[in-house]
């Protein structure tokens, strides 16, 4: 994608949020001085991050922190590396944080960081110094009780351990509970890196049980096969579905009688990609998207159902294993059409439930194992997919609609018992 798509993609999702919440704020009649409010971000910090390259140049890389709303408690939201990355959509995925812990009623409020860098451009050494410049800059506004970042796209159990350690140098003892998605060696917690993935299934199966759709018969096809994405696949696999295609930035593959999932990802590794899987028909992102299946799983980027394709989509259910994939115009027509939507901020919130757990057990220093942690993580996504269901099916709404009427419900509980400090 190009950094001028990029930035109307970004752009394009932060409309598409806002969207997304004066529609829900609308079935629930709330206050419109309350809405400008959850329109703006708390805070938003912009840092300098300036680096001594390994052959001794400087470079000076920007970066971010957006908190979006801090009444349910401390903020919470990845940091990401990416050369395009832009404050619009740093702003956009921390109030889709906000939202998403709220609907799934964990006590956080959203945050979201990012650099603007190309990791695949600096060493390891420099990614370090990178990595650990920044939190010095945004030290000012982390910390367990207030902003637990957590990886994000292109960041990763490593640059967490960097960021934990950077901020227990500054405080003279370790602090765990400042980032979550950690080495489990350093406090990280049992299941969180397949959490995201798990949860979403989770979703999946409650969506199956309500439509009548046989999990053990059903055909799956997945965009996007980084860590959420190939998770899935692999659990749904296991459940007896037949993953008919999955694709990743590079192209897609797709066979009829369904891919050895396993075999798929080994040989990711070894290449890089997908793409050339052989025994496979090569297929564009688009063509995935089209495809007639019983569950499609966008796991890539934002924007990629739009009103421009959503009357392409064939799939009995849609579950949204990326943020954004699908646009507030573009989720009208998937409604009209019958076809269910499991919405981002319910459908990929595994991840964040996941961290919360981890967040409480480097606060406690008692971990849990990966049982514990995956029967919460089940009982959490099943009763938080119900409370949406049964919402949507009273009121007559889409399953995104009802999530955020149970976000903003929440969130605007909470700010009203606060209230305002003058």
């Amino acid at each position: 994608m190009s950094k001028e798509n990029y930035s109307k993609s970004s752009n394009e999702l932060l409309k598409s949020t806002f969207l997304q919440v004066e529609r829900a704020a609308s079935y629930l009649g709330l206050d419109s001085g309350l809405l400008k409010v959850l329109h703006e971000p708390k805070r938003i910090l912009t840092v300098s991050v300036p680096i001594r390259k390994d052959d001794g140049s400087l470079e000076v890389y920007q970066g971010y922190r957006v908190q979006h709303n801090l009444a349910r408690g401390p903020a919470k939201g990845g940091i990401r590396f990416h050369q395009d990355v832009t404050l619009e959509e740093v702003i956009a995925l921390a109030a889709l944080m906000t939202w998403k812990c709220a609907v799934v009623n964990i006590p956080y409020g959203g945050a979201k960081g990012a650099i603007i860098c190309n990791p695949k451009e600096l060493s390891l050494s420099e990614l370090e110094r990178l990595t650990r410049r920044y939190t010095m800059e945004i030290s000012i506004i982390i910390g367990p009780e207030k902003d637990i970042p957590a990886p994000d796209v292109n960041t990763n159990p490593q640059v967490m351990a960097w960021i934990m350690d950077t901020y227990s140098m500054q405080h003279g003892y370790s602090v765990p509970a400042v980032v979550t998605g950690k080495p489990i060696e350093l406090g990280g917690s049992q299941g969180r890196n397949e959490a995201t993935g798990r949860g979403c299934i989770y979703t999946i199966e409650e969506a199956a049980s309500y439509t009548g759709l046989d999990l053990g018969k059903a055909t799956v096809a997945v965009q996007g096969f980084g860590n959420a994405g190939s998770v899935a696949a692999t659990y749904l696999k296991d459940l007896g579905c037949r993953v008919v295609a999955v694709s990743d930035s590079h192209g897609g593959i797709y066979r009829a009688d369904g891919l050895d999932i396993a075999e798929v990802k080994e040989f990711k590794v070894r290449t890089g990609t997908v793409a050339g899987y052989p025994g496979a028909t090569p297929m564009t992102q688009q063509e995935l998207l089209g495809l007639e299946c019983d569950i499609l799983i966008p796991a890539a980027l934002e924007n990629q159902i739009t009103e421009a394709n959503a009357a392409d989509i064939r799939a009995k259910i849609v579950a949204e294993a990326a943020n954004g994939p699908v646009t507030a115009g573009a989720d009208e027509i998937l409604y009209q059409s019958g076809i269910m939507v499991i919405p981002d901020i319910l459908a990929n919130a595994g991840g964040v439930v996941v961290s919360y757990f981890e967040w409480v057990q480097g606060i406690q220093h008692f971990f849990w194992s990966k049982d514990e942690v995956n029967r919460e993580l089940r009982q959490r996504m099943v009763s938080s997919f119900r409370e949406v269901f049964e919402l949507a099916r009273r009121e007559q709404v889409s399953m995104r609609t009802a999530a955020y009427m149970i976000a903003l419900e929440r969130v605007k509980k909470a700010m009203l018992l606060r209230g305002l400090f003058l």
